[in-house]
């Protein structure tokens, strides 16, 4: 069974406040309305609701901008991690998004762990395109260097 849901909070992968969603019953009544994230759908909370969502479509819009200008920014930009190899020239563990992220650190840029879109660790040396997502709407692609130390 299925529920319209009137959301109150942004809801990654679901909407922001004001929508209104159709959810699984369960996904409603266990997750969304204890957290509060989201309320049965009602005139009352839409108007409650309203003045939230445009100053969160505006923000959202004020991010987009500046998200797409640090996109441009990570064209310049590269990743180079050197690991430890074995005389083949296998690797001894693998790359995660967090080395990624102290690496990127150290050129002074800030990224959050959930940015980083890896899909499985790194197991071999080479050049790989690792997607960054700096916004809903805005992803970019970082080259990723996996070197011997």
């Amino acid at each position: 069974m299925s529920v319209e849901v009137l959301l109150m909070d942004a809801v990654p992968g679901l909407g922001i406040e004001g929508d209104v969603v159709r959810v699984a019953d369960g996904y409603a009544r266990n997750f969304l309305f204890p957290k509060g994230k989201a309320a049965e759908v009602s005139e009352g909370k839409k108007r409650q609701v309203e003045k939230k969502r445009i100053e969160r479509l505006e923000l959202m819009k004020k991010d987009r901008v500046a998200a797409e200008e640090l996109a441009k920014k990570f064209e310049a930009l590269s990743c180079t991690i050197a690991v430890k190899t074995s005389e083949g020239g296998k690797m001894f563990g693998s790359v995660t998004a967090a080395q990624i992220l102290e690496n990127m650190a150290g050129q002074g840029v800030t990224l959050d762990r959930n940015q980083i879109k890896l899909a499985a660790p790194l197991h071999e040396l080479g050049v790989f395109d690792v997607v960054i997502s700096l916004h809903p709407e805005v992803q970019t692609t970082l080259k990723v260097w996996i070197v011997e130390e």
